[in-house]
């Protein structure tokens, strides 16, 4: 698949609305919203695209002119009682028919007190899935979230746990996903996105902004870009500085942001992405003799 430049002049090539996003939209308003906006592509939910049927989504995005930047989401594979293995070669099944470069892959929480056990699930049955990724030629995204949620959510909480878990796989069966929400903190952020760059890593970049306070919810506390703390400018240089050359999504849980009307929610997510994010992933300007 061929990805657009950063391009200044023409801003939202690299804009990718994730379905989250304006999670009142059927994947139909949302495809139409998206390519209304003039982005490049969409990034799509699997409940979104299994109420549509996965064939009529694959055409209506064609029709639509719109890349998949990925799917969400596979994984939870960390449960003692069941694998979850068929659930995600049927999820690596939709992201091919879809077109999807990507399937994004929050990896589960904790069934009991055993974390180095939970953990130890997931390096197995991720084992296993990658040569059905490869068949099918969908990389697997491995998405690092915050510490808050390795009990129920994710085990997997850093962006270096992300690159260990990948690195006995090839670059193009297993990336990770750099989501300013979950990454942020991280002291050593700069140099592990140098080092998912150098290893060809880097499978998504994903915005949204951590809100202060935080909403009594910590899952629907993402903001839109500029309404938090999320300094976009010195991780989106990083970003660039790594060779990451993709989509950049938008997604965001925020009950607020879901109430709003979804096109003001576009036009918002626009702005905020020209004005804070495209600029640090633009190439410089070329200096004058």
């Amino acid at each position: 698949m061929t990805l657009p430049d950063y391009d200044l002049d023409n801003p939202y090539a690299a804009l990718s609305l994730n379905t989250k996003t304006v999670n009142g939209w059927t994947l139909k308003e949302a495809i139409d919203g998206a390519a209304r906006a003039g982005l490049g592509s969409i990034g799509p939910w699997r409940d979104r695209v299994q109420e549509a049927g996965v064939a009529q989504a694959a055409k209506m995005l064609s029709d639509a002119g719109l890349r998949v930047s990925s799917l969400c989401r596979g994984g939870f594979l960390t449960a003692i009682d069941d694998d979850g293995l068929e659930d995600n070669r049927r999820a690596l099944d939709e992201a091919a028919e879809l077109g999807a470069p990507e399937l994004v892959m929050v990896m589960g929480g904790m069934p009991d007190r055993d974390l180095i056990g939970a953990r130890a699930r997931v390096e197995e049955r991720l084992a296993q899935l990658v040569p059905y990724a490869l068949e099918r030629g969908v990389r697997i995204a491995l998405e690092p979230l915050h510490p808050m949620f390795a009990a129920d959510r994710a085990v997997i909480s850093t962006l270096g746990q992300a690159l260990s878990m990948a690195e006995p796989h090839p670059a193009e069966a297993v990336g990770v996903v750099v989501d300013t929400f979950h990454v942020w903190w991280d002291p050593d952020l700069r140099s592990l996105i140098e080092t998912a760059g150098r290893r060809g890593r880097i499978s998504s970049y994903q915005v949204c902004d951590w809100l202060v306070p935080m909403e009594a919810d910590p899952l629907l506390s993402r903001g839109m870009m500029g309404d938090g703390v999320i300094d976009f400018a010195s991780i989106g240089t990083w970003v660039r500085d790594a060779g990451y050359r993709g989509d950049v999504e938008v997604e965001i849980f925020n009950a607020q942001v879901w109430a709003t009307d979804g096109g003001q929610v576009v036009e918002t997510m626009k702005q905020r992405y020209r004005d804070l994010v495209l600029p640090a992933l633009a190439p410089a300007a070329p200096v004058r003799a």
